[in-house]
């Protein structure tokens, strides 16, 4: 006897580089049972990889159409994926999306529509491109403490400063390049500045903390105003810049986070992670560290993490958020202070030293360049000057030998925020 299988029916809302890179998989994996039953996209005039009749325009065909198994979420608006997504939520259906924005600004909600109303919200794709860490995080360390989890977490922000840093050049040179092989976006502020790898970090400290935190909650910085002579200096020290974001606990469990431009030197995982890869270190208490590597950016890496989705959540996966339940950690500011290396206009980097009430202030051998030892409260509360003066912000961790190559005063240059 003959076992008749039914085939599961996808609806694709957005058919940009994430939507295309999907359909692609569904169609190089057509024996597996799967088909695109319908594609929603909003520009009727988009030139298109497909016929004009493969498409939709209206999103409500595809909310209202019961035949559709599950629902791909894949525009780059994030207002519209939020209510595309309640509303599906709202029907108890099943919903893949990689709109990291969109699911760091509302996780709570979110959460709370799955658990009354029966849906289902898979989101691999939101965080690392290929890299299944969410999965992991639930799979294999949702009963283990973590001590730190930290990494790569923008593809295109990594091509930029791996361009600059192997084949110098000035950074809008290096964001061109990345614009035209398509790991940068037109307008390409929420990777450069640091706010991509921040919703993903959010996202991530559900996962490895049980920490529902807003983006608005956490230190963070970009790589906008990185300079030649910035990756010099970190040439010189063995070292290269890296955008890291860090999410670590505290004594009594609650949790710190930030995205900020590092000093990696070699003998750390992250320095080896170039172009377009991400990649993540988990320090477990009992299992250790744990690296995970793999491309960040492009449509079919995001395509196949889309596509992994899709056929957990037929198989009746879902999150279970085993942190959420047992933990209730509150985002802190480290308490501890940093080194950091501050570069920028002079005058406004005195301007900014008199609000930031450093501990310590060395003045550097390139003008427009000092290192201040800070508490981490102090630069939060200055982020937006900061950006609005246009500084670059770089944190120097301790293994960087800096006072030995460059031979800074013993003593803080007080001149200097005269």
């Amino acid at each position: 006897m003959k076992i008749q299988k039914f085939k599961k029916r996808i609806g694709i809302i957005g058919f940009g580089c994430v939507g295309q890179g999907l359909y692609d998989v569904v169609e190089a994996n057509k024996h597996l049972g799967l088909e695109v039953g319908r594609i929603c996209v909003k520009d009727k005039e988009k030139p298109r990889t497909l016929p004009t009749a493969a498409f939709t325009y209206d999103v409500q065909e595809l909310l209202q159409d019961k035949s559709l198994d599950i629902l791909a979420e894949l525009i780059s608006d994030p207002e519209e994926a939020l209510l595309i997504v309640r509303q599906a939520l709202l029907q108890g259906r099943t919903v893949v999306s990689a709109n990291k924005k969109m699911i760091a600004e509302n996780l709570p909600e979110l959460i709370q529509l799955q658990q009354r109303y029966g849906g289902v919200l898979l989101y691999e794709a939101s965080v690392c491109g290929s890299i299944p860490i969410l999965r992991t995080l639930e799979a294999y360390y949702g009963a283990e403490p973590l001590l730190e989890v930290r990494g790569i977490l923008n593809g295109s922000s990594n091509y930029i400063l791996s361009k600059l840093q192997n084949e110098g050049g000035t950074y809008a040179s290096a964001l061109q390049q990345a614009q035209a092989l398509g790991f940068a976006e037109a307008d390409p502020a929420l990777d450069v500045e640091g706010i991509d790898a921040l919703n993903k970090l959010c996202i991530l400290a559900a996962h490895a903390y049980g920490l529902l935190v807003h983006p608005d909650q956490v230190l963070h910085f970009g790589i906008s105003h990185i300079t030649p002579e910035v990756v010099e200096l970190a040439a010189s020290l063995g070292a290269k810049i890296k955008l890291v974001a860090t999410i670590k606990p505290d004594q009594e469990g609650n949790v710190s986070l930030q995205v900020i431009p590092t000093f990696v030197t070699a003998d750390d995982a992250l320095h080896a992670v170039e172009a377009e890869f991400n990649g993540v270190e988990i320090n477990a208490r009992f299992a250790g560290q744990q690296f995970l590597k793999g491309r960040g950016a492009g449509s079919h890496p995001t395509g196949s993490a889309v596509w992994a989705d899709v056929t957990a959540a037929l198989r009746g996966y879902r999150y279970t958020y085993p942190k959420l339940c047992v933990n209730s950690p509150a985002a802190v500011m480290a308490a501890d202070a940093v080194t950091l290396l501050l570069q920028g206009p002079e005058q406004q980097l005195k301007s900014l030293l008199q609000q930031l009430r450093p501990l310590e202030v060395y003045s550097m051998e390139v003008p427009g360049q000092v290192v201040v030892r800070v508490k981490p409260q102090e630069v939060f509360q200055q982020q937006e000057l900061i950006k609005q003066n246009n500084i670059f912000v770089a944190l120097i961790p301790q293994s960087v030998p800096l006072e030995d190559v460059l031979q800074l005063d013993a003593s803080p240059a007080a001149a200097f925020v005269s």
